[in-house]
């Protein structure tokens, strides 16, 4: 059966890594006696894998993994014993199944959303919803991006779904696929410059809020959260 786990991350956990994470999981699913599959061969290993993989320093409520098990008890029992074994900073926080034939997580991912808070002393003097809208009336927001090979100037403005002030904080839905893949410091360091300002190391603290999946079509995207997805067993 394949299970989809939506789990949290916070504090001192923020600055672990996508590697030391899925290594951290495999370690806790085999202490709560979960009955996870394995892979066939010389060097079998669980059968599990993520979605978007969340940048060293990000807090995050809507973190999703799969993992396929061979037996099972109830959704509620394999939440609490993996809670169990939690270390503070990540929870557990749904356990679904899904259809044998549903879409790869990493494959669902469509687009990500975020809440963006400034740092006290480094909150910047510009910032107010007119500045946020002027930033998203423009037709294009060219961004020059470091590659491994070059750096490359892409458009950011298709990839900007939402961009808005809640209180003091911006809230970002940006497109979180492997085309696309619109980070949210990529869109503050534009919006900085747009208002003549450079962003400030370490102005930023940023939650990942949800991961969404697109139950429409590229013309007209329908965005479901990724949690949606599954059945209580």
């Amino acid at each position: 059966m394949k299970v989809r786990i939506q789990f949290s991350k916070h504090g001192a956990m923020k600055f672990l890594g996508h590697l030391d994470i899925m290594r951290y999981f495999q370690k806790a699913i085999r202490r709560a006696g979960i009955d996870i599959a394995y892979t066939g061969g010389f060097s079998p290993h669980p059968v599990m894998s993520f979605a978007s993989p969340l940048g060293v320093g990000l807090e995050s409520d809507g973190e999703y993994m799969e993992i396929e098990v061979r037996s099972h008890g109830s959704a509620d029992a394999m939440k609490e014993a993996l809670n169990a074994e939690m270390a503070e900073g990540i929870r557990i926080l749904s356990v679904k199944a899904l259809p044998e034939r549903s879409k790869n997580v990493m494959a669902s991912v469509a687009a990500a959303g975020y809440r963006i808070r400034f740092r006290e002393g480094l909150e910047p003097d510009f910032l107010c919803p007119e500045a946020v809208a002027r930033f998203l009336e423009q037709e294009t927001i060219p961004y020059e991006k470091q590659t491994k090979k070059n750096t490359a100037v892409i458009d950011l403005r298709a990839g900007i779904y939402e961009c808005s002030m809640q209180g003091n904080e911006i809230y970002l839905l940006t497109d979180a696929g492997s085309a696309g893949n619109i980070k949210p410091d990529m869109v503050m360091e534009a919006f900085y410059r747009k208002n003549g300002r450079e962003l400030p190391r370490f102005a930023l603290q940023i939650t990942r809020t949800q991961i969404y999946e697109n139950t429409g079509t590229q013309e007209q995207k329908i965005f479901r959260p990724l949690s949606s997805a599954g059945e209580e067993f």
